[in-house]
């Protein structure tokens, strides 16, 4: 007996890792094993009389495009759940702090029926091998993560656009549990957002979650939502829709400036101004969705247009008024050329005999016509910087139209920076 004690002594002293290996690894096996002896993956934890409060949590990979014209977004996330299922305990004593299952097995676990509302399409990521893994704790935690991309509903209000500020949402609920069998709850922290994310034409201001829970049938369901809060960059409208705009009516100005005789130099440059501006109100709205109201884009171009279009009628009024000399000198002449006399002949020049019924002042329209112009030079840039003056005031300052429908309910607000290194 002695013989024997002082044998097993001496291997548990020359071999203590190498024999320790093994037995973990055949203990995970057997955990597993056991575990699934039996388990039902069609059953939720609830049916068992203990209810499931399952955490969620995005972590939010990418935001690769926000469409006006469909109004979705595109966003890619992982999708993070923990709950407790009493049936996956084991005992923590044997060593193993958590069990790692392959994604084989997952299937054989009961995972809440997570669907998203407003999703329009969607998928699992399953390159180079599904993109997913599932943690079980010894207390019967089950810590759960899946890639999901897809494209999500955003019903946006456009009064403003491009000076917009828009609130893009996800909402999830349980499709087939309500909420006696499964609560659906977020985490702490709701959300996060990886570094590296940008995205082209917004800027993500803040994100904010709520509870949306809702009843079907009689039946209440627990519901989950985190609103997006996104600001459009303008960037790109000043220097393809702002700028160009406001040149164009700036080079309609030139035509004040020009002789009340240059006739053609003034209604090419009034028409060439006009056709430019018609051109790039096509481009602006170009790829917009069609709404039955006036957008911010649509005043814009509506007044720089008006501001093209009443210069051109300037020039006319203009020329009009220019132009009232030469007819009724035309008119004064016409006896004489009926007479077959010419209008500066002799006989008219020493006729003792006015012609009643005309007031000719030879200079009296011409000055006219040259102070509309020089009323027009200080009037029309006078009335645009005060249009852009209200404009800007009332789109950027004083008026917003789209409200945060979940501002007083409860929920955690998460302000966002990305430009953090």
């Amino acid at each position: 007996m002695a013989v024997l004690l002082v044998s097993v002594l001496v291997a548990l002293l020359i071999y203590p890792v190498s024999a320790g290996i093994p037995t973990i690894n055949l203990s995970r096996h057997e955990i597993v094993t056991q575990l699934l002896d039996g388990y039902e993956a069609t059953v939720a934890p609830a049916e068992y009389g203990i209810g499931v409060t399952d955490k969620v949590q995005l972590y939010i990979l990418s935001i690769d495009s926000i469409s006006d014209s469909s109004m979705d977004y595109d966003m890619s996330f992982y999708l993070r759940q923990r709950w407790y299922d009493p049936r996956l305990r084991f005992n923590a004593s044997l060593g193993v702090d958590a069990l790692e299952l392959d994604p084989k097995l997952m299937d054989r676990i009961w995972v809440p029926d997570i669907y998203i509302i407003n999703e329009k399409t969607a998928k699992f990521h399953t390159v180079t091998v599904p993109n997913k893994m599932m943690y079980i704790y010894p207390d019967g935690l089950v810590l759960y993560s899946v890639r999901v991309s897809g494209v999500f509903s955003c019903m946006m209000n456009l009064h403003k656009y491009p000076l917009d500020k828009q609130i893009c949402d996800i909402r999830m609920e349980s499709y087939s549990h309500s909420a006696s069998t499964l609560v659906v709850r977020w985490n702490d922290p709701p959300a996060e957002m990886s570094k590296t994310l940008r995205l082209p034409q917004f800027d993500i201001t803040l994100m904010k979650s709520f509870f949306c829970d809702q009843q079907y049938m009689g039946i209440n369901y627990t519901c989950i939502g985190l609103d997006i809060h996104l600001e459009r960059n303008i960037g790109y409208y000043l220097t393809q829709t702002y700028v160009p705009c406001i040149l164009v009516v700036i080079l309609s100005w030139v035509n004040f400036w020009l002789s009340v005789d240059a006739v053609p130099a003034r209604i090419s440059l009034g028409l060439l101004t006009v056709l430019t501006m018609t051109t790039q109100s096509s481009a602006a709205v170009r790829g917009l969705t069609v709404v039955s109201y006036v957008k911010a884009m649509d005043v814009w171009i509506f007044a720089c247009l008006f501001f093209v279009f009443a210069g051109l009628l300037e020039f006319a009024w203009v020329n009009v008024s220019n132009r009232v000399e030469s007819r009724r000198k035309s008119v004064l002449d016409l006896p004489a050329l009926v007479n077959g006399s010419a209008p500066n002949s002799p006989t008219k020049q020493n006729s003792p005999l006015p012609r009643e019924g005309f007031s000719f002042k030879p200079s009296k329209n011409r000055e006219k016509a040259r102070n509309i112009d020089r009323v027009s030079r200080f009037l029309f840039p006078l009335a645009f910087i005060l249009f852009n003056v209200g404009y800007w005031l009332v789109y950027l300052v004083l008026w917003e139209p789209v409200v945060d429908k979940h501002a007083d309910t409860e929920g955690v607000t998460m302000p966002i920076n990305l430009n953090d290194d």
